[in-house]
């Protein structure tokens, strides 16, 4: 028989980057006394990730509780949050999360209002039934409209299908900095109204504690002591340590194992508990094989709950060993047979990711969610010691039921000052893009909305941060596969390439930069076929970055004593992989990420371009 558990709740938190909600988990924390008076405690503490605090956004699903007084029960309720990625490319977090969850807090910035990621994570959540309180974060804003914020929340409710009990959504005004929150704008000393919210608006889990256990798993950890942990909701029964359990695999084949250790969380520490109860979202250690989507029920009596259905991949790259001349000299691990078993690791616990491998015996074929996914996985497995190589991002096409190609598209808002709108319009028309929707904002900023082809959007952040002096904003979230949109035209700009092996020299390079952009400078070690810089020119231009001038004891003028260079362009990963040409690669070691031609060799490469206008000429 079904009860409501009143001394649980369980709420995830959604948010689009940098609105607050890390910061807003920190003040509930503190506030639920979860920290010793005097303990030091780091800034945004579930950003627990390097990564994830150098970029400030969450990538990880994570868990956290904190246990609060009920005055209308009249007694303590444990409230088990989950950060959720406010990103749409980790939307394969998001999608897990929500099966743990009983409701939502939408935090919004006061200034800007809901945005795109927002937009996805919500979403989903109300196609799971889920109610959402929505919070008014950063009321301490200058340019702050509560008002304006709240509206266009309600029209992004609406726009999203939600119910008219989903659409009449409680509202808090906070500022997650000062931990402070009140039902008006004029807030409270602390973050209690917000706990009283959560207590009214986000039902209490109605399980059956007597019924054969089932506990859907949705998320895999490791701890370094007793392996893989996988963390999931028990939707039914009781779950005992060292007890039996029956695996339901993905494929309905049952394995017996054994509850070895069981944990619930409890502030940021996960506690080993003897047994749980249905409601409560519980980690599990000493089960090795255990994979995200599996069902571990009841030994008796097997019944398994729905997989969790992911979306496809819609941008895929190939990885591969590092072919280069500085091959094996930088990273720790660079053999196919690591890249293979660090790649198909992944899938564990990235469910969204897709690993195949192709007739060549060192390349793999990687495709994830957008760009952005793909370069947390690349910047993850050079920090660990891994040397590869990757090629350009390339779009995942499909056929429909008639047999016409279909290619993916994504909803794109951008901000931008009046001044480079002209640009930004003109750079969208050029790559296939169809305005939806044009607004003036109150900071003389104009918001545009558009149709892209994702294929029009790989390498578009890097050309984009350029034509509005870095001032743009650009956001994007997936629509949709669509019919093919045509040709698209890739960079305008070409590569300087280095014509031989060698450590490039201030003269050499001099005679680079007239010709374009450098990416590197004066004594720096590079080989034949690598990249250096980028000219406007539209074919490869290859040059002696190596060349030095040749001694004597005459001079022309005092000013060729000295030869000053300009600073060369140092990019990102991200820059770099949004950069690379159809025929280039990027070398990825720990120490560098170094751009390079396919075909190394400047005669050879020299004889396959020629081939290939012939061909196109034909």
């Amino acid at each position: 028989m079904e009860k409501e558990r009143f001394d649980i709740r369980n709420v995830a938190i959604i948010a689009h980057v940098d609105h607050g909600k890390t910061t807003l988990v920190d003040g509930l924390l503190k506030q639920a006394r979860v920290f010793r008076d005097n303990q030091n405690v780091v800034e945004r503490v579930m950003d627990s990730n390097d990564l994830e605090r150098e970029r400030g956004i969450t990538i990880l699903a994570k868990n956290t509780a904190i246990t609060i007084p009920d005055k209308k029960h009249d007694g303590m309720v444990k409230i088990n949050i989950v950060d959720t990625p406010g990103h749409a490319d980790f939307g394969g977090e998001v999608e897990r999360v929500m099966n743990m969850v009983d409701g939502v807090l939408l935090l919004v910035d006061a200034a800007e209002g809901p945005m795109p990621q927002t937009r996805f994570v919500l979403k989903k959540a109300l196609q799971m039934g889920h109610r959402a309180i929505v919070v008014i974060n950063k009321m301490d804003r200058k340019d702050a409209d509560a008002e304006r914020a709240v509206n266009l929340t309600f029209d992004l409710f609406v726009e999203l299908g939600a119910n008219d009990e989903q659409a009449d959504f409680p509202i808090i005004y906070a500022n997650a900095i000062t931990q402070q929150a009140g039902l008006t704008p004029d807030l409270s000393p602390d973050l209690q109204p917000l706990f009283d919210t959560i207590l009214e608006t986000v039902p209490a889990p109605k399980v059956d504690v007597d019924a054969p256990l089932q506990l859907l798993v949705t998320n895999l950890g490791y701890d370094e002591y007793r392996g893989v942990t996988a963390v999931g909701r028990i939707h039914a029964g009781k779950m005992k340590a060292g007890g039996p359990v029956a695996r339901i695999k993905k494929d309905g084949s049952i394995v017996t194992e054994r509850t070895r250790y069981l944990y619930v969380h409890q502030g940021l520490e996960k506690v080993e508990v003897e047994s749980a109860d249905a409601g409560e979202i519980v980690a599990i250690a000493g089960l090795e094989a255990i994979e995200i989507g599996e069902t571990l029920a009841d030994l008796e009596n097997p019944v398994a709950l729905p997989v969790i259905e992911v979306e496809e991949p819609t941008v895929r790259m190939t990885f591969g060993v590092n072919t280069s001349p500085f091959g094996g000299k930088e990273g720790k691990w660079g053999t196919s047979r690591k890249l293979r078993e660090r790649l198909f690791d992944e899938l564990k616990n990235n469910v969204a990711l897709r690993v195949e491998e192709t007739e060549s015996p060192d390349t793999f074929k990687v495709a994830g969610r957008g760009e952005l996914h793909l370069a947390i996985l690349i910047e993850t497995m050079r920090r660990e010691g891994y040397e590869f190589q990757v090629s350009k991002p390339e779009v995942i096409f499909k056929k429909d039921e008639s047999g016409n190609l279909l290619e993916p598209y994504e909803e794109l808002h951008i901000e931008t000052s009046q001044d480079t709108v002209g640009t930004v319009v003109e750079m969208l028309g050029n790559r296939r893009g169809k305005m939806l929707n044009m607004i003036n904002n109150p900071d003389n900023t104009v918001h545009l909305t558009y149709n892209v082809p994702t294929r029009g959007l790989l390498g578009f952040r890097y050309q984009f941060l350029t034509a509005t002096r870095g001032m743009g904003i650009l956001n994007s979230i997936f629509l949709g596969y669509l019919p093919l949109a045509g040709s698209i035209s890739s960079r305008a700009t070409s590569s300087i390439v280095s014509w031989e092996n060698g450590t490039t020299t201030t003269f050499g390079l001099k005679n680079a930069e007239e010709r374009g952009v450098l990416f590197i400078g004066s004594g720096v070690d590079v080989y034949e076929g690598m990249v250096v810089g980028e000219t406007q020119r539209p074919d490869d231009l290859s040059v002696n970055v190596c060349k030095k001038k040749h001694l004597t004891n005459m001079r022309n003028s005092n000013k060729d004593i000295e030869i000053r260079l300009v600073p060369p362009l140092m990019m990102s990963l991200d820059q770099a992989i949004e950069y690379l040409a159809e025929d280039e690669l990027l070398e990825v070691t720990p120490v560098n990420f170094r751009i390079r031609k396919r075909i190394l060799n400047t005669e050879e490469r020299g004889k396959q371009n020629k081939k290939a206008k012939e061909l196109l000429e034909d």
